[in-house]
């Protein structure tokens, strides 16, 4: 599926590239975590195409974004299929099987930390 960047899409894609840019090294957040913080709750799909489109950009930390459950569900975007894990790990994170562990104790959610 090809998303269209109208200037509203744009406008949520750096919105959202601003939030990954906060979250701290060692730590990681959800796609649904950034949607509820930008108020689209529902948008957490949308929030994966931005990521997706984050890799471009090395100053934003896109490998610190997965899914709710802590899977790597990005990997694919990255320049190798192990460069998301590898970054994770260089920050102190343990990854088996694509799985962030330890993610509740590790998960940096936004609309608290951001109060």
């Amino acid at each position: 599926m090809v998303v269209s960047l109208n200037d509203k899409n744009k406008d949520f894609f750096q919105m959202v590239f601003e939030v990954a840019k906060l979250i701290p090294k060692g730590r990681a957040t959800s796609y649904g975590a950034i949607a509820t913080y930008l108020g689209a709750k529902r948008s957490s799909r949308m929030v994966g195409w931005a990521m997706n489109s984050a890799h471009l950009d090395k100053n934003i930390p896109a490998h610190r974004v997965v899914n709710r459950n802590g899977m790597l569900t990005g990997k694919m975007h990255f320049a190798t299929p192990s460069e998301m894990q590898e970054l994770l790990e260089k920050e102190g994170l343990i990854v088996e099987n694509d799985t962030i562990q330890n993610f509740k104790t590790i998960f940096w959610n936004p609309s608290e930390e951001l109060l």
